[in-house]
Parts: structure tokens; C-alpha cells; sequence
């Protein structure tokens, strides 16, 4: 079996997702980390991102707390190595790119209340 090294996987924080109850608590809250900061915001259907660090959800999802999502410039590799060392993937959250290619993934459990993904490096 070959071996992975965790420094070719690319590993970094990319957003910490936030579980908000609506759209309105999803809207002040991004009000409040946009005046108190002065982060941009970009609206989706479904979340708000603030200075693309914070996705502020408009209705709860995944994790008791929100999520985390970690980029990594080899989904499908990080995978395996995070297998190899116990950690069990959600399998009907992957997201999948026009060539079959792994971009996002959840852990099936959460760490310290916080849901975990994979994303791919663009």
C-alpha cells in the first residue's frame, strides 16, 4: 500500500460554516460581522458568505454548531489518507465535477459539534 504525505494533500481552513435558524438571523448576523469588520458579503440560495471565510447558513445544516470545510488540492487522495486513519465519509453528501472528479465531501461524524468537509482546490 502506498503511503501519503499529508504535506502533498495541500490541507488549509477554508470557511466555517454558521447554523442560523432563517434567512433574516443569516441576514443580521452577516450585517454584524460585515459592520464590526468591514468583510464583504455574497449571497447564494442557501447561505451567505462574509469575506468568503464565513458561511453564514439561512436555515440549519450539517453539524450541530455548522461546518468546517477544509480545501485540499487532491479530494479523492485526502480521502483515503483520512480513511487510513479512521475517519468514516458521509456518502450521500460527495459533490462530483463535470468529469466525475470529487469536490466536496462531509466526515460522517462531527468534531466538536462542527461538521467537516473536503474541498477542492481551484
Amino acid at each position: 500500500m502506498d503511503t501519503i504525505d499529508v504535506k502533498e494533500l495541500g490541507f488549509e481552513m477554508a470557511h466555517i460554516g454558521i447554523n442560523q435558524e432563517n434567512a433574516d438571523e443569516a441576514k443580521a448576523t452577516v450585517a454584524l460581522l460585515s459592520s464590526l469588520f468591514g468583510f464583504a458579503s455574497r449571497e447564494t440560495d442557501g447561505s451567505i458568505f462574509v469575506n468568503e471565510q464565513f458561511e453564514v447558513m439561512k436555515k440549519p445544516f450539517l453539524g450541530k454548531l455548522g461546518h468546517v470545510a477544509i480545501r485540499t488540492t487532491d479530494p479523492e487522495k485526502a480521502r483515503t489518507y483520512l480513511e487510513g486513519r479512521g475517519v468514516a465519509f458521509n456518502e450521500s453528501t460527495p459533490n462530483y465535477g463535470p468529469a466525475g472528479e470529487l469536490n466536496t465531501i462531509y466526515f460522517q461524524e462531527d468534531i466538536a459539534g462542527f461538521a467537516f468537509h473536503l474541498v477542492r482546490k481551484k
